[in-house]
């Protein structure tokens, strides 16, 4: 059983940056693709970025393409998420998820694991 755990949330102006990790324990890291998702209050969860077990592919969603990178450290067990030129509709609490063997999905339901979450508020 994976357990994830985000970090790095907090309070930004818009324009500003953050950098979320999260840290797995509990199962083999590197044979896990890993992937952020956001809720915004009063939205359903929504696709952020996801990278492949391998760390060879990765997507974005259209909203972030060229603000966000996610980054892998295997020996850390360690997902990051690079987050620059901060929106505010950028705020949402902030999911790490992990899916064995994956290819970097969108979709939710591929995902096996669940943190609880990092909170990102952007002030404009």
């Amino acid at each position: 059983q994976m357990q994830l755990v985000e970090s790095g949330g907090g309070l930004v102006q818009a324009g500003g940056s953050l950098r979320l990790s999260c840290t797995a324990s509990g199962g083999t890291f590197s044979r896990y693709a890993m992937a952020w998702f956001r809720q915004a209050p009063g939205k359903e969860r929504e696709f952020v970025t996801a990278i492949s077990w391998t760390g060879s592919r990765t997507y974005y969603a259209d909203s972030v393409k060229g603000r966000f990178t996610i980054s892998r450290d295997n020996a850390k067990t360690t997902v990051y998420l690079q987050m620059n030129s901060l929106k505010p509709e950028d705020t949402a609490v902030y999911y790490c998820a992990a899916d064995m063997w994956g290819t970097a999905a969108v979709g939710e339901y591929e995902y096996d694991y669940w943190g609880q979450g990092t909170q990102v508020t952007v002030s404009s």
